[in-house]
């Protein structure tokens, strides 16, 4: 075979491999649904969608104080199967109490709780930074499942602790509960049995 013939062979299977890559590319815009995926999550979306929801399934799970104390001391894990949802991060109780607002530091005050032993501290978060998990976790209802990622899960929780300073906190003067008697329903992480930091869905100040 002569060098001119082999030199167009090669010459067309060039064309052919070029015309295969042009033929098999396919161009898409940045608004093609196939790039975007789902959804993107919108974390104040979520949070004023879904506080209602879980502010009532936590009050419709909640535990008087003195009653959640006393099974805790008697039998931790008999009290958690009872009245907690398992978390990551332990078990999470609805609690409901009223007390007395002691001391406070960072917008979490000590509340003197009437007939709970008094080796058991009790604190709630005020504000203005809320921190935890228990919002989310506290009804069993808001899984990881239904997110897409762990970013996402973290941020529904931050999201409904900020739609609960905007739909609760944000009515009550928190920088002078000292002294004032407190309604509270909320949700805690048992950590430690004798101190509890409540995250409230709800506080009515008398």
């Amino acid at each position: 075979m002569s060098v001119g013939a082999k030199r167009g062979i090669w010459i067309g299977v060039i064309i052919l491999v070029v015309l295969g890559v042009v033929l098999g590319t396919r161009v898409v815009s940045n608004d093609d649904p196939m790039l975007q995926g789902a959804e993107k999550f919108d974390p104040a979306t979520f949070g004023a969608e879904n506080f209602s929801a879980v502010q009532e399934a936590v009050a419709d799970r909640a535990t008087d104080a003195e009653t959640l104390a006393a099974a805790i001391a008697a039998d931790p894990a008999a009290a958690a199967s009872e009245y907690a949802t398992a978390s990551s991060g332990g078990p999470v109780y609805s609690v409901t109490f009223t007390g007395t607002v002691g001391e406070g530091t960072s917008g979490i005050y000590e509340v003197d709780v009437e007939g709970l032993p008094d080796d058991v501290l009790v604190r709630v978060q005020t504000g203005p930074a809320i921190n935890g998990t228990e919002l989310r976790d506290a009804t069993g209802e808001i899984t990881f499942g239904q997110f897409t990622n762990q970013i996402d899960y973290q941020n529904a929780a931050a999201a409904l602790n900020e739609e609960l300073k905007k739909a609760v906190l944000a009515n009550i003067d928190t920088a002078a509960l000292q002294g004032k008697t407190i309604t509270v329903t909320g949700a805690f992480t048992l950590i430690n049995p004798a101190s509890w930091l409540v995250t409230p869905a709800e506080i009515e100040v008398s």
